[in-house]
């Protein structure tokens, strides 16, 4: 009894039994277009988020999230940077490299490789590639000439563990008979899978001592690979680090940061979820149109009701609330419903695929293929939150016109007949 009755109408309108069954058809169908409309912005936006999560931990994964270097690509006295570059606040752990381009040969297989000269111990704690060894080990030592090859690189080569691969390097050596290759054999101890299709098909790792003999560095290297606390402050940890070690050098130190390598990347992925975005708020924007189309025929089937509650004192202004409120119930029921459905949908994504591939006996994304096999969701609350409110704005403004069209009815004109 203490209800405003413009709400109170508002509800009964739509718990009402209307005559005409077809608008109550037409409001369900409304109210479910709202709720999957949300589902599906919801679960999509989640599935993206855990598309470019997963990459990001694999790109991460292996590559550093701080590189120092040089303009010259070659750093002297890199033990001294490397131990002024561990003191830095969020800095976890640091590691040497040699990185060259070369040839490796097998047979009659050539294919141009990506060498990195590495110190195992160390590279451990920089990267996940010894946790993504799977066949062989990364048991590199100086001297051996023991060589780590990535998956589509060794299937490239039609080489595995135990095989012998020639590298070449891209400098000849002098000799009184004229230019000759340098190249040596090295013996493949392991082969590993990272899951990024640059490094499982280019890179070949080999101990940066005999990197340092094969290339000709001598005690220099070409850079140091650091691993941060937090990847989303190596930018602001590269920027510290590269002042510090610029003003105790005389040669100019150049400090890369991941999102600097990988910012196309990320931003193609973020444009693909801004569209993705659009598009599914297209099919909530289709669904408060059909709402619009059910409060006009709503408003059409009680003209009479109208009419009566203006001659009963309901001003204009009440008259338009109560449709508001009416329309609005309608699309946030359907919200609501669509929240629920969209967050049980993005948590089993997994779950529910995986029933899918299991009754259709097909894999939907083939590890063959895809270096991603299984579909990631990740849920972010600020991702919830927007498709929520666009969603609530749209149910929102679409009772506008039909509370406007309800507040003009004129009380003599609709009882004429009545």
């Amino acid at each position: 009894m203490f209800t405003p009755v413009e709400a109170y109408l508002g509800w009964r309108y739509t718990r009402a039994k209307r005559r005409i069954h077809f608008v109550s058809l037409i409001s369900a169908i409304a109210m479910l277009g709202v709720a999957l409309g949300v589902a599906a912005l919801i679960t999509i936006l989640s599935i993206m988020n855990g598309f470019e999560g997963e990459l990001r931990d694999r790109i991460l994964g292996m590559a550093a999230h701080v590189v120092v270097t040089t303009e010259r690509g070659v750093l002297s006295d890199w033990q001294t940077m490397a131990d002024r570059a561990d003191q830095q606040a969020g800095v976890l752990a640091s590691a040497p490299y040699i990185r060259r381009e070369a040839m490796l040969t097998h047979y009659d297989n050539v294919q141009g490789a990506v060498v990195r000269g590495i110190l195992p111990g160390a590279e451990e704690k920089v990267s996940i590639v010894a946790q993504k060894i799977i066949d062989g080990d990364m048991n590199l030592k100086p001297g051996s000439f023991d060589i780590v090859l990535g998956r589509g690189l060794a299937d490239a080569l039609q080489a595995r563990v135990g095989s012998r691969v020639t590298l070449i390097a891209p400098e000849p050596m002098r000799t009184p008979a004229g230019m000759v290759p340098r190249l040596r054999r090295y013996d493949v101890i392991g082969i590993f899978e990272a899951g990024v299709q640059d490094d499982d098909t280019s890179l070949a790792l080999i101990h940066i001592d005999d990197a340092k003999k094969m290339f000709r560095y001598g005690d220099q290297i070409t850079g140091i690979r650091l691993t941060v606390d937090n990847p989303f402050d190596a930018p602001a940890i590269g920027q510290e680090i590269a002042q510090l070690l610029s003003s105790r050098t005389d040669d100019p130190v150049k400090v890369i940061d991941w999102t600097e390598t990988n910012i196309n990347l990320f931003k193609a992925l973020k444009t693909e979820k801004i569209v993705m975005f659009i598009i599914l708020a297209l099919t909530i924007a289709v669904a408060a149109f059909n709402l619009v189309s059910t409060l006009v025929m709503v408003v059409s089937e009680k003209t009479s009701e109208i009419a009566i509650l203006q001659t009963l004192g309901l001003t204009k202004k009440k008259i338009i609330l109560v449709f508001f409120i009416h329309g609005g119930l309608i699309g946030i029921s359907g919200i609501v419903l669509g929240l629920a459905l969209g967050l049980v949908l993005a948590s089993n994504v997994q779950f529910i695929v995986g029933g899918i591939e299991t009754f259709l006996h097909f894999k939907i994304l083939s590890p063959e293929v895809y270096y991603i096999s299984e579909i990631p969701s990740e849920i972010e609350f600020r991702d919830v939150l927007t498709a929520v409110g666009v969603a609530l704005i749209l149910c929102l403004l679409a009772p506008l016109y039909p509370a406007l069209l309800a507040s003009r009815t004129a009380p003599a004109q609709a009882l004429r007949y009545d």
